[in-house]
């Protein structure tokens, strides 16, 4: 079996501490989850481009920013001008310019994602499914941390690795919503290659972010019985 990954969403994580938790998660995940959000496409804003610049100051490790905004194209411009090494559109404001960013990202090096609401079908994907490197799969409704989980959004979890593995395609599977240990059965049964971590996976089990570790990748043994080594 390839290796777990984990890529906390740093949205979550406690500001105040942003040097120390940064540099001590940069030996135990294999990237950063970073939101960008523009207050229209979600009713919130969260973090920018220039975030992603402070956390380079921090991290050797890769970025990947995940646009809920209206314009990508908008902000797909700025994030290649500062090399962030994914970037993962929603498939739902893609229409007519999918296969110009995917192709833009791509050009300069980088590496092109897209991401699905828990109620949009797989199928809408097919039509760019052999050009992206990432698919996220959303497990709650996006903009807010602290949702519900949605169960059934798993499935597509389960449907997108049967097509890889028939189609021989390259992308990679993430899973982005309450990944925590209520969860971590149900979503290890589906099977992504990649866990987004938040605050109630990670960030908020304790004050420390070595004990929050710990804490979190007990969780995950105890519930899944699979190995992070």
């Amino acid at each position: 079996m390839d290796k777990i990954q984990f890529s906390p969403s740093l949205m979550t994580m406690n500001l105040d501490k942003f040097k120390e938790e940064i540099s001590f998660l940069n030996s135990k995940v294999d990237s950063f989850h970073i939101d960008v959000m523009d207050g229209h496409y979600v009713k919130n804003l969260s973090l920018s481009p220039w975030f992603i610049q402070e956390v380079r100051k921090v991290s050797h490790l890769p970025l990947s920013a995940h646009l809920m905004v209206d314009k990508p194209d908008y902000w797909v411009d700025q994030l290649i001008d500062i090399n962030c090494e994914w970037i993962c559109m929603h498939i739902e404001v893609l229409n007519g310019i999918a296969f110009r960013l995917i192709d833009q990202i791509h050009e300069a090096g980088l590496k092109a994602g897209v991401v699905l609401n828990p109620e949009t079908p797989i199928d809408v994907i097919y039509p760019v499914i052999d050009k992206v490197d990432k698919i996220t799969i959303m497990t709650v409704d996006p903009g807010f941390a602290g949702q519900k989980f949605i169960t059934n959004a798993l499935q597509k979890i389960v449907d997108l690795k049967e097509l890889r593995h028939m189609h021989d395609y390259h992308y990679l599977i993430e899973m982005d919503g309450s990944s925590n240990r209520q969860n971590f059965k149900k979503i290890a049964a589906a099977g992504p290659d990649i866990y987004i971590v938040g605050r109630s996976g990670l960030f908020g089990l304790s004050e420390s972010i070595e004990t929050s570790w710990n804490l979190m990748t007990k969780d995950f043994q105890e519930m899944t019985g699979l190995s992070l080594q």
